[in-house]
């Protein structure tokens, strides 16, 4: 099982054990490759001028970034688009009536033929970073040890699997959303231009804004009352970050799209703090910050050409496809 389907104790261990790939001296030493991802990717899509947003900026950047500090050779790196793309995708375009039936694995995005297309490859890289270790992520994961204990093969390869979705979808989601948010709301883009000191705040607007993960399903552990309302032990819950990043009680006016807003209290994209909040989320921020500070460097405004297509799922928050102008001062 991965580290998304575990509880304490075995959460805890994962978590521990995943942790050294996360910390703040190593993302810092991601920030020059994603930096340069960033640059190529937005200088392209300045030069096209009209863009699917997504598939020029959105969707490249957050892959890139994680198979490159993966350590995933650049001759792999396609077939990594390959299989990430195809979770994310899921059966968006299959009729209501396709999960009605159970045949297609591809139906089933942790157990489909691109999860364990996933799996298998996460397993071979990590066979060859023990004989040969790098200067990589897979080698840190591999290599990490905790009171004498460590990864077993198996526990690394779905770690492996869940960076290379969750690493791309969830960053995804929120570039698309944000930059559909800048081009609704034009003074705010403005607002980033003429005051570059907001782009931390603006990261974590989007993230509020975009919610990339709508919601997660827990079970009880034991009979409690939340809000009133009785829950029993065994009863499934589903926690709507959605809900809770656009609570009125929490956020003044949460429905507006606003970078100068306070960054406390915070959104809940990450998880909410608790056991299960996001390893990754210190990734994800500097992936947000770099586009922006870039986008900000270039003087970059966004236009739309074309109506958002949003990917159809009550789980992701996701966008299928964003036209859009790319312009920059003359």
């Amino acid at each position: 099982r991965s580290i998304i389907d575990t509880d304490p104790p075995e959460h805890v261990r994962l978590r521990k054990l995943g942790i050294p790939a996360f910390t703040g001296r190593k993302v810092r030493n991601y920030e020059e490759a994603t930096r340069a991802i960033a640059v190529e990717l937005l200088d392209e899509a300045i030069a096209a001028g009209d863009v699917d947003i997504v598939q020029a900026l959105a969707a490249p950047l957050p892959i890139r970034v994680i198979v490159d500090i993966l350590g995933v050779p650049k001759e792999d790196a396609d077939y990594m688009v390959e299989l990430s793309d195809h979770l994310v995708s899921g059966g968006e375009d299959l009729s209501p009536n396709a999960y009605g039936n159970t045949t297609p694995l591809e139906l089933l995005p942790f157990n489909s033929p691109a999860a364990f297309g996933l799996f298998e490859y996460g397993r071979k890289l990590g066979d060859e970073r023990r004989a040969d270790p790098h200067d990589d992520l897979v080698t840190t994961l591999i290599q990490a040890e905790v009171d004498g204990d460590h990864l077993t093969d198996s526990e690394y390869a779905n770690m492996f699997q869940v960076l290379v979705f969750a690493g791309n979808e969830t960053t995804r989601t929120a570039i698309s959303n944000g930059i559909n948010a800048f081009i609704e709301n034009p003074d705010q883009l403005e607002l980033l231009h003429a005051n570059p000191e907001l782009v931390e705040q603006a990261v974590e607007e989007i993230i509020r804004f975009a919610t990339p993960v709508l919601h997660m399903r827990r079970t009880a552990t034991k009979d409690t009352t939340l809000g009133g309302v009785a829950i029993s032990e065994g009863d499934k819950v589903v926690i709507w970050y959605a809900s809770a990043n656009f609570d009125e009680a929490i956020f003044e006016e949460p429905l507006r799209f606003d970078i100068a807003r306070p960054t406390r209290p915070k959104m809940v994209s990450f998880g909410a703090q608790g056991p299960h909040n996001c390893l990754g989320a210190p990734l994800a921020r500097l992936e947000i910050r770099i586009l922006l500070e870039e986008i900000v460097r270039r003087g970059v405004r966004f236009t739309a050409t074309g109506s958002i297509v949003r990917t159809r799922s009550n789980f992701v928050n996701g966008v299928s496809s964003l036209p859009a102008r790319l312009t920059t001062p003359s």
